[in-house]
């Protein structure tokens, strides 16, 4: 009898020890940055099959938020484990990077320190798809992410149709014009009565006329109770107006980590669905 227990037990720990060995990991890179000249750190997430197959495998840039950095996503969640698990669930690479505290993705043109669209949109993804086996086309890229990065992820994405084919956003302050005195924008960009050329033409509500129907898919949400609710439906309807297919949600919700840690594994969902359909 107990011989056998053993054998259980040793049978349920090589088992444990095999799921582990085959979990997502994660490693923290340093990469350089040319056009600001200093060196920035990211997070990459590798889905449980990255290490035992040799195919390329589809990647999410996934942003943080003003007052953030690369680590958020992966700290910040209620499950420490959840972008993990997901990366699993959907065999899809993570890389978080750092934004600068507010960068708000823009290459500004007042601080030669914060140029994060080249770095994200060029330096960071010729990094990823030098060093790891990702697919190296818009087929294969989607970039989302919360708040502040979710303005990225829809600014770099419009802006940057050959690189990215998906894209999304949660919570995303996506008209920066209502937000004038809020979260550094002005430091980037100038004050706004003094340069509001340079804020209309980096505000992702007015980069719609950069669309075409269904060149990019879309994906945007925001809770009902954030401050950033007003903003986001004014994109919706625009886009509709417009004909640009997109998928638009509203839940309850406000604007925390509780409500990006159940919106993330919807758009994760809806990027493996694009990715399937391109990739196969």
């Amino acid at each position: 009898m107990r011989k056998g227990i053993f054998n259980c037990l040793a049978t349920i720990i090589v088992l444990l020890s095999s799921q582990l060995s085959f979990a997502a990991t994660v490693d923290t890179v340093l990469t350089h940055s040319n056009v600001m000249n200093k060196d920035i750190k990211a997070v990459v997430v590798k889905p449980q099959n990255y290490e035992a197959s040799s195919k390329r495998f589809p990647v999410l840039y996934l942003l943080h938020g003003a007052g953030g950095k690369y680590s958020d996503w992966l700290l910040n969640t209620k499950d420490k484990e959840a972008v993990k698990k997901l990366a699993d669930n959907f065999g899809m690479m993570v890389v978080c990077p750092d934004g600068g505290v507010t960068s708000w993705y823009f290459d500004s043109p007042v601080d030669p320190s914060y140029q994060y669209e080249t770095y994200v949109s060029k330096e960071l993804v010729e990094f990823v798809d030098r060093k790891y086996r990702s697919i190296a086309d818009r087929n294969g890229r989607a970039i989302t992410g919360l708040s502040m990065g979710g303005h990225g992820g829809l600014y770099l994405a419009f802006r940057h149709q050959d690189i990215y084919g998906a894209c999304g956003s949660m919570s995303g302050g996506v008209d920066i014009r209502a937000f004038p005195e809020n979260w550094n924008i002005a430091k980037r960009l100038g004050p706004y009565n003094q340069f509001p050329d340079r804020w209309e033409a980096n505000t992702v509500i007015n980069l719609t006329h950069l669309l075409s129907p269904n060149k990019l898919a879309i994906i945007f949400d925001v809770g009902r109770n954030d401050f950033f609710y007003d903003v986001n439906v004014a994109l919706h309807d625009k886009l509709t107006a417009r004909n640009i297919p997109h998928d638009f949600t509203v839940r309850p919700g406000a604007h925390n980590f509780e409500y990006w840690e159940n919106a993330v594994a919807y758009q994760m969902m809806y990027f493996s669905k694009f990715f399937n359909k391109e990739n196969n």
